[in-house]
């Protein structure tokens, strides 16, 4: 399945409106407005989410929900709906939508957007707020059993908390039984090579087919949330984003805070770290891309000795290369809220020599991976024709990054909505319309080629950058506070898809709310649509494809 090009006469497109044209759209649904810094908010009532989301998604073409963003205040507790369109991401909107203080329960999205389920679950469990119609209100991260709501006013960290264990229950539905049939429930993981961490499968199946599968996840959470709440601006948030996709994507974490920080912040960033910056993101693209690649074709092929090793040893030297940017393996700490720590390594030259002969290297790995994989044909049963995601169902569920791309949703904000210096550089957005297991790697593998170029272009501008123009940071006060109540949500495009972040400041040097936008959060609860109705190792080939990393699911 593809989709509908979008120059396409035949396209159904739907014109951008301004925020008085959106508020007359939707009329008596709005009670009032909000300021955020990158998007018109528009408050409503919490028994009308579903109407005005429909009506924003339908009428306003706002087909995609980021992320849901839960606080409680002294009068009352707000959920706010952060909207864009996959067709022009910097069209935003919010939508805040207040609940009673003493009773605080609001209309669940789920019915309009299918990534709510998962979203407002997280907001139920850490801070409290129930979501009236949600098809499955219960803890998503903590135990069932656990006390209290974490994000709370009024939560009592220091009370003990017993995360009690219920002797085991069939889970299986009544809609999993029949006549016919003999259901059997099966666990996969937590601990589990082919989980990719600590991830639980709660698998039900009738002989060899998969019947239903639920992701339990919550046992990697780390509070990251909590933690940069608690951290000042300017220095203490920064080494923290290392630490949600720990294993190769911490400068493009990194600069997902950056964006948000500096956008409120409003600190423009000198040029050269610009280039910098576009550079190191792009070979963690590499290193996350080829880990990638090697795990999958372990789980697919339990190819270890050719395949996970030819990556991984790619992946080595792009690390090599990070390593003698920032210093660190990595955790690399490298970005700061202006620009980067520090200039190139010296001498530049050697630095120059050494990621221009790993470029020159690249093609030829990559028509290995090629020859070793894509043209294996025991790994083209296994992924051509199975985990289907069609594009409509990837937009509902918020997917992104090549999860989206291999369903042939064109969505890329390094191009759609730029950052850095990717709107200065010649490179191309790749997508593939097979929707399946092998789309997904196909679009991972060309994206490494991409990124190949748009480094070779940095270095080229680094090169002949003036000695005297090499200015890596920005004049930052040594103090951030933003003004009071100002809020903002700023993503970039991570390798696995939207990293955002939304920052509420309070007038202190430290965040009043910090949300993770996680991209592997929303992808992973496409799993069912994909595993359902398919076997056991097609379940494996599916979250392999998903390419998530557990601490950046539970954060």
């Amino acid at each position: 399945m593809s989709l509908e090009p979008l120059d396409s006469p035949d396209a159904d497109v739907v014109p951008d409106r301004t925020p008085e044209e959106l508020e007359a759209l939707l009329g008596d649904l709005v009670v009032g407005r909000d300021d955020h810094l990158n998007a018109p908010g528009f408050v409503i009532r919490p028994d009308t989410v579903q109407e005005t989301l429909s009506t924003l998604k339908s009428e306003a073409g706002y087909d995609h929900l980021s992320v849901v963003t839960a606080q409680e205040y002294e009068n009352r507790y707000e959920s706010i709906y952060h909207l864009k369109k996959f067709d022009d991401p910097t069209q935003e909107v919010s939508v805040v939508v207040p609940a009673d203080k003493d009773h605080p329960v609001s209309e669940s999205a789920e019915p309009v957007f299918r990534t709510a389920d998962w979203h407002e679950r997280e907001a139920y469990d850490l801070i409290g707020i129930e979501y009236d119609g949600h098809p499955d209100l219960r803890r998503i991260l903590l135990p069932e059993t656990w006390q209290g709501h974490p994000l709370s006013l009024d939560y009592d960290q220091n009370q003990p908390q017993i995360a009690s264990l219920p002797a085991h229950v069939n889970p299986i539905q009544e809609h999993h039984k029949d006549a016919e049939s003999d259901t059997m429930y099966l666990n996969i993981g937590p601990h589990h090579p082919a989980t990719h961490g600590v991830l639980h499968l709660k698998t039900v199946l009738d002989g060899e087919q998969v019947v239903d599968v639920e992701s339990d996840i919550g046992y990697l959470h780390r509070c990251e949330e909590q933690m940069a709440q608690n951290g000042t601006y300017r220095h203490q948030i920064m080494p923290y984003p290392d630490r949600w996709d720990y294993i190769s994507a911490g400068l493009l974490n990194e600069w997902a805070y950056a964006r948000a920080a500096e956008d409120l912040a409003d600190i423009e960033v000198p040029e050269y770290a610009q280039v910098i910056r576009t550079m190191g993101a792009e070979m963690c693209r590499i290193a996350a891309h080829m880990l990638a690649l090697a795990t999958f074709a372990l789980d697919v092929n339990g190819d270890f000795t050719a395949t996970f090793m030819y990556a991984i040893n790619d992946r080595e030297r792009v690390q090599k290369l990070l390593e003698d940017l920032t210093g660190q393996r990595l955790m690399f700490n490298y970005f700061r809220l202006g620009g980067v720590v520090w200039d190139l390594p010296e001498p530049r030259e050697e630095f120059f020599s050494n990621t221009r002969d790993f470029l020159d290297q690249l093609p030829g790995s990559v028509e290995e991976y090629h020859d070793l994989i894509t043209s294996n044909e025991i790994f083209q049963m296994r992924t051509i024709d199975t985990g289907i995601l069609p594009p409509e169902v990837a937009k509902n569920y918020g997917a992104t990054g090549p999860v989206a791309r291999g369903s042939g949703v064109d969505y890329d904000l390094r191009r759609d909505d730029p950052y850095g210096y990717y709107d200065e550089l010649e490179w191309d957005v790749i997508t593939e319309d097979g929707c399946d297991n092998y789309s997904r790697l196909l679009v991972r593998m060309q994206e490494v080629e991409e990124s190949a170029k748009i480094i070779g272009q940095c270095i080229d501008l680094l090169e002949d950058w003036p000695e005297e123009e090499r200015n890596i940071q920005a004049n930052v006060p040594r103090t951030l506070r933003p003004d009071d109540d100002a809020e903002i949500y700023r993503a970039v495009e991570a390798a696995k898809g939207e990293l955002g972040i939304y920052i509420r400041s309070d007038g202190t040097d430290k965040p009043g709310r910090f949300k993770i936008r996680s991209p592997c959060f929303s992808n992973l609860q496409t799993l069912p649509e994909m595993a359902n109705g398919e076997y056991i190792p097609d379940v494996i080939a599916a979250l392999g494809s998903l390419d998530i990393v557990l601490g950046e699911v539970d954060r």
